[in-house]
Parts: structure tokens; C-alpha cells; sequence
């Protein structure tokens, strides 16, 4: 009794290893825009980060393993005419980012496999709805084709994006939004405001279910969903400016269940949380350390664990989903973070110390894969789901991920067409591997003389009866060839000729409401004078 002794985790120990030099992502000309956003997103694919540009707005997007000094003319997507201020990977498609801009519009980019050889100017979907400029951006957990926005305008919109459209306007804010999290299955939304409320909003019907204030501060207050305990985590600044921690009940905001002090800077505190091990990681913005705690169901909910220090204030981080991890090396989160002094992307993983290199599966449960687990028509229609969940084992249980491409559009298009999955290639690639190789064991020399009694055999009286046949065979399929032609020619014609009438009769259309409009223009001119 006299001693409690330390509290017992297997996370206790978790420490921070950033990566060598040979392994960051060095020369990034890194935005310095003073936007509350992270300017980098991470997926097993690619590394995207916002870049300092003049005249518009752009971002970089790099393979993984193209580590580095990045060459100062690397091709960028350079397709908005305002500056960047968030980019979020499709976590359901890894070629697929969208992003949001000054210039009032989200918009989504495919990009290719090995990464970007030329400018990227030309997206797959613009959504435009936003009055301002659009500040932050999220897709659904679950659902596929479903993106939310909140823009300086005070809305927060829902979007379909496979019919570009919105679902639904949120104006349930009478100030500017600072951030928005979503639950575990999407079915709910929270948000912090200029106004210092936090709000819990059902998205599909834009009904407010909980409303309270959360920090007294006056600077900017994040929010995140603690998995599905039905619980929040938001940080912010206390009245004198302290920066400080809360944990909610979802359904109940009048009080919070639990407050701390963290510090004294004036950084804001961005939290990240983790499902799967249920770590929530506090790294501020211009702060060189990154502090993480331990989620628990008994107050006072979280526990501190430790913090990886540093001396490089860091703009903005990145994390990697948890199917990107190195399950050898113990690693249970992965940062990418962008130095505030110098252009470099610094990889940092969050590792466990265990001896063993084999898989753990006390630190890897089954975690978040790429298959949605439904549509977005289901969703709007008010079904919710969990996550479609994978192994992360090596080789158990994992889908192959297949590729959701939506048809590229020219720039001026605001709808999507269905999407398609394409694994035609695969399938011919695996029937070839799978046909059976027969070998030919005959000696060379027998070969060799086959070979010359067939090319002798080509002369003879067989060969050319063979030859004339094939001939004649060629003359009837050019002279059906020759019809086809024709007839094909024909209906171009009529074609054209159709479409030559249309536009005709839209002039003569054109010209006829014109001379109507002068008419009228007349008839009201003497019905002005006969009244005088």
C-alpha cells in the first residue's frame, strides 16, 4: 500500500526513431502558409506535401521508396488557381488525392502508378459549392464516393462525388469552423468552431445531437473521434492561454469528463489517434516533440505515456495508414514530418522494443483495409457500417487491393461516371503462368532436318494450290471490307449532314428570338405613346 508502484502498458516504453538522412525527403520547397492544416498526406504509395509556389497553388507527390534530394523542377499538380490549404488521400484508392484551394473548389487527381512525369493540370472531378475559400477536407471511413468539406463560408458540405454533387449543407455555424472529425462507421460528425462550441451533427440530416463549449481560449481548437468508445479528445487553450486537453461523452457536452493542462506554448496542438492500440499522439505546430497517451475505458481515460523529443520544430505531419507499417521492426505509427526550418520530410516511426522480430499480434490487430464496406447511395440512404477489416499478417486473410479508377474528365466537367475495377490484365498474366510448359526432347539434328523438308515441301504443287485458295480467300473479305467501308462512310455522311441541319436550325432559332425581342421592344415603345 505504501508504494502504487508505475502503471503497467505494454506501450510503456514506445519510442520515437526518426529516419536517416538517406531516407527523408530532402530539397521540398515546403508551403508557408499560415493555414491550421498539415500540408502532407501519406499512404503506401505515395507522399504528398504542399509546396511554396507563385501565382496558384500546388503539390508535390512522391513514390514512397523515391527518397532523397528531390530535383528543384519535379513535376507537380498545378491545377488550381488558388493556394492548397488541405490534401487527403481516398483511403480506398491509393492512386486517388483530392485537395482544397482558395480559389472556393475541392478537387480530385488520379495519379499514375510510378508517379508524376509532367505537371499534373488536368483533375477527374471539381466540386464547387463553397462561397470562400475551402479549409478542410475528410472522406468517409466506410463509405465509398463520399468527401466532406468546410470552407471560410461556415458550411460544411457532404459531396458525392461519384455524381459530383452535394448530399447535403450543414450551416450549423455561425463563425469559422476549425476542424472536423468522423466516427468510426461516419454516422457522426464533430466539429470545433470560432464561436469555441463543439458540436456533434448527424451528417445526412444536418441535426445537431450535442452542443457545448469546449475550450475558453481564444485560439484554434481540434477535435478528434476516440474510435468507438463514444468518446472525443479535443485540445485547445485554456482563458490564460495554456494549452490544454478535454475528453468528452459524444452524447453529452455540457462537461467534459476529464481536462488537462499540457503546456504553455502557443502552438496549436494537433491530435492523432490510433484505433488500433488505442495510443492518441498530441504534436504541436511549431513544437519539437510529440507526446502520446494511452486511451482506456475507466477515467481518467487517458494516461500519459511519453514523448519523443526534438529540436526541429516541425510545419506540419503526415501519418501513414496502419497497412503501410513494418510489422518486423515493431512499429505501431509512422510520422512524416516537414521541418518548419529547412525543406525536409523526416519519416519518424513509433516502435514498441521487443526482442522478437516475429509477428505480434498483440500489437497488430486487424486494422482498417482498402475495400469500402458500402457505397455512397447506401450510405445516404442510412445505412452504416463498420470497416471492411485485414490482417496484418503477412499473407492471411489480405485482399488484393483492386484499383477503383474513376474516368479522367476534361477540366470544365463536374460530374463522374461509374466507376470501374479493370483486372483483365491479371487474369492473362496468371492464365499464361499457369499453362503448362511442354519441352521438346528431340535431338537438334532431326529438328534441323524438319525444318528444311518443310521449307523444300513450300514449292511444291499442294503449296501453290494452297497459295491461289488463300488468294482468292483475301479478294472476298477486301470486297466485304470495301462494303463495310462504304457503308460505314455512308452513315458519317448522314451524320454530318444531320448535324449540319441542327446547327442551321438552332441559327434560324437564334435569329427568330432576336426579331422577337424587337417586336416586343415595338409593340411596347407604341403602347407607351398611345398612353401619352
Amino acid at each position: 500500500l505504501w508504494f502504487r508502484g508505475v502503471r503497467s502498458s505494454k506501450f510503456r516504453h514506445v519510442y520515437g526513431e526518426p529516419a536517416k538522412r538517406e531516407k527523408c525527403y530532402d530539397n521540398v520547397q515546403i508551403t508557408k502558409n499560415a493555414h491550421d492544416s498539415q500540408f502532407c498526406a501519406v499512404n503506401p504509395k505515395f507522399v504528398a506535401i504542399v509546396t511554396e509556389v507563385a501565382g496558384g497553388g500546388a503539390f508535390v507527390v512522391l513514390p514512397i521508396d523515391c527518397t532523397g534530394r528531390l530535383d528543384f523542377n519535379a513535376s507537380r499538380v498545378t491545377g488550381h488557381r488558388g493556394a492548397v490549404l488541405d490534401i487527403k488521400w481516398n483511403p480506398f484508392d491509393d492512386n486517388v488525392i483530392a485537395s482544397c484551394s482558395d480559389d472556393c473548389t475541392i478537387k480530385l487527381w488520379r495519379i499514375p502508378d510510378d508517379g508524376l512525369s509532367v505537371h499534373l493540370t488536368e483533375w477527374m472531378v471539381e466540386l464547387v459549392g463553397h462561397k470562400r475559400r475551402v479549409s478542410y477536407i475528410e472522406w468517409h471511413p466506410t463509405a465509398e464516393n463520399i468527401i466532406f468539406s468546410a470552407g471560410f463560408d461556415h458550411l460544411v458540405i457532404v459531396w458525392d462525388i461519384e455524381k459530383g454533387e452535394a448530399v447535403n449543407i450543414i450551416d450549423s455555424h455561425p463563425d469559422v469552423i476549425y476542424s472536423m472529425s468522423l466516427n468510426r462507421d461516419g454516422s457522426l460528425l464533430a466539429t470545433t468552431c470560432k464561436d469555441k462550441k463543439l458540436r456533434i451533427i448527424e451528417p445526412r440530416s444536418g441535426y445537431i445531437n450535442a452542443e457545448g463549449v469546449c475550450h475558453s481560449g481564444s485560439k484554434a481548437s481540434k477535435v478528434t473521434f476516440l474510435g468507438a468508445t463514444g468518446r472525443l479528445l479535443t485540445t485547445g487553450f485554456s482563458r490564460h492561454s495554456d494549452r490544454q486537453y478535454s475528453i468528452w461523452d459524444q452524447n453529452d457536452l455540457s462537461k467534459a469528463l476529464n481536462t488537462d493542462t499540457i503546456d504553455s506554448s502557443s502552438g496549436i496542438v494537433f491530435p492523432y489517434y490510433d484505433h488500433d492500440t488505442n495510443i492518441v499522439f498530441l504534436a504541436g505546430k511549431g513544437d519539437g516533440n510529440i507526446r502520446y497517451y494511452e486511451v482506456v475505458d475507466e477515467a481518467p481515460y487517458v494516461y500519459f505515456l511519453n514523448q519523443f523529443l526534438s529540436g526541429n520544430p516541425q510545419r506540419g505531419l503526415g501519418f501513414m495508414p496502419k497497412r503501410g507499417l513494418t510489422t518486423g521492426n515493431c512499429e505501431i505509427f509512422r510520422f512524416y514530418k516537414l521541418h518548419a526550418t529547412k525543406g525536409l520530410c523526416e519519416p519518424i516511426s513509433m516502435i514498441v522494443p521487443r526482442k522478437s522480430d516475429h509477428f505480434h499480434e498483440d500489437l497488430y490487430p486487424d486494422t482498417a483495409g482498402t475495400k469500402p464496406a458500402m457505397n455512397g447511395q447506401d450510405w445516404i440512404t442510412g445505412r452504416n457500417a463498420m470497416p471492411v477489416l485485414i490482417s496484418m499478417r503477412t499473407g492471411e486473410n489480405v485482399p488484393l487491393q483492386k484499383p477503383r479508377a474513376l474516368k479522367p474528365l476534361t477540366p470544365t466537367t463536374n460530374s463522374v461516371p461509374s466507376i470501374n475495377t479493370s483486372v483483365d490484365n491479371n487474369k492473362k498474366k496468371f492464365a499464361f503462368l499457369s499453362t503448362e510448359t511442354i519441352p521438346d526432347y528431340r535431338p537438334k539434328d532431326v529438328i534441323i532436318e524438319k525444318n528444311m523438308k518443310t521449307t523444300t515441301n513450300q514449292s511444291t504443287k499442294f503449296f501453290e494450290l494452297q497459295q491461289k485458295f488463300s488468294n482468292i480467300a483475301q479478294d472476298i473479305n477486301a470486297d466485304d471490307l470495301m462494303k463495310q467501308n462504304n457503308t460505314i462512310n455512308d452513315t458519317i455522311c448522314t451524320e454530318l449532314e444531320l448535324k449540319r441541319a441542327f446547327v442551321r436550325q438552332n441559327d434560324e432559332i437564334r435569329q427568330l428570338r432576336k426579331r422577337v425581342k424587337e417586336l416586343e421592344e415595338q409593340n411596347r415603345l407604341l403602347l407607351l405613346k398611345c398612353k401619352s
